[in-house]
């Protein structure tokens, strides 16, 4: 297909993917990793170079090794996700550390799509972008820290079920033919697995009925530390029975080992273990997108 020659745009809102339950299946349907770090979109204007955020915010410093390994002497546009990969997965708690510490020795970035190549490719089928993405990249002798994401057809679920295994943040399935819309949309689906816990309560802020958020914590060894606060997964009426069950065990102090400044907590012993699925730990050792899904007593240290 020949591309019309048109004037290179500036930043392109992203198409973004809508949230399944389940993967599709079928031959019409590209499944990808879905990588847990940074959405990044670059553009390549014959040796100038810059690299925008998901909301377009200029970035090119921050990622300039990855902009530097992109040598491509013409027009181009690649989307994609810029990870660090900590044993044997990407890892956005990594990734943010790397960032605060300045550093871009780890970063790797994971091409997956091409919006522009000496012309505007985006009403073309998914698949069509993929290949001309793997053709530049190829053609170029484009390698680490860029990688093209690979993709495989068919069975989703199965593939859901394999990265779920391998922990994974999940997958993303896009319709191989449908065009790059700048919206939130059903050609692309993700579809997430989360992680699972079991964390001491060891105190909550109160609401008017119940409670706005629990405070949790992990023993580790002798040490009871700080993982941060659940405020989303209950009811109204749930909120108001934990809040019965915590008033039981209310405490004077944290019983933390190393205090931390909570001004709005009430503390409590550690005796009610909240079930809580959640996406990572950052980096700060922190809880991150986690939910509330249940409360059990357990009086043993």
């Amino acid at each position: 297909m020949v591309v019309k020659r048109t004037e290179m745009p500036g930043f392109i809102k992203p198409q973004l993917a809508t949230l399944k339950a389940k993967a599709p299946s079928g031959d019409q349907w590209l499944h990808e990793i879905k990588y847990d770090g940074y959405r990044v979109q670059v553009h390549l204007n014959r040796g100038k170079k810059k690299v925008f955020t998901r909301n377009g915010l200029d970035w090119t410093k921050r990622f300039s090794g990855i902009a530097g390994a992109l040598d491509i002497g013409g027009e181009a546009i690649i989307d994609g996700e810029v990870v660090v990969i900590h044993e044997g997965r990407t890892n956005f708690s990594e990734l943010q550390a790397e960032l605060a510490a300045g550093n871009q020795d780890r970063l790797v970035y994971y091409a997956f799509d091409l919006l522009w190549c000496d012309g505007d490719l985006r009403k073309l089928p998914q698949i069509e972008r993929k290949q001309m993405l793997l053709d530049l990249l190829g053609e170029n002798d484009i390698g680490v820290p860029v990688l093209c994401s690979e993709h495989l057809t068919g069975n989703g679920q199965e593939m859901f079920e394999h990265a779920a295994k391998l922990n994974w943040e999940g997958i993303i399935s896009k319709r191989a033919d449908a065009p790059y819309r700048s919206e939130r949309t059903e050609s692309w689906l993700k579809i997430k697995t989360v992680q699972k816990g079991k964390f001491p309560v060891i105190g909550f802020i109160k609401d008017p009925t119940g409670v706005a958020a629990l405070y949790l914590g992990k023993r580790e060894g002798k040490e009871l530390v700080y993982m941060g606060k659940v405020g989303t997964g209950w009811s109204r009426t749930v909120s108001s029975q934990i809040r019965k069950q915590l008033d039981t065990v209310i405490s004077p102090k944290s019983k933390l080992t190393k205090q931390v400044k909570k001004p709005k907590a009430t503390w409590v012993e550690p005796k009610f273990f909240a079930d809580v699925e959640f996406r990572d730990i950052t980096s700060e050792g922190l809880l991150r997108q986690s939910s509330f899904k249940g409360l059990t007593r357990n009086d043993k240290p």
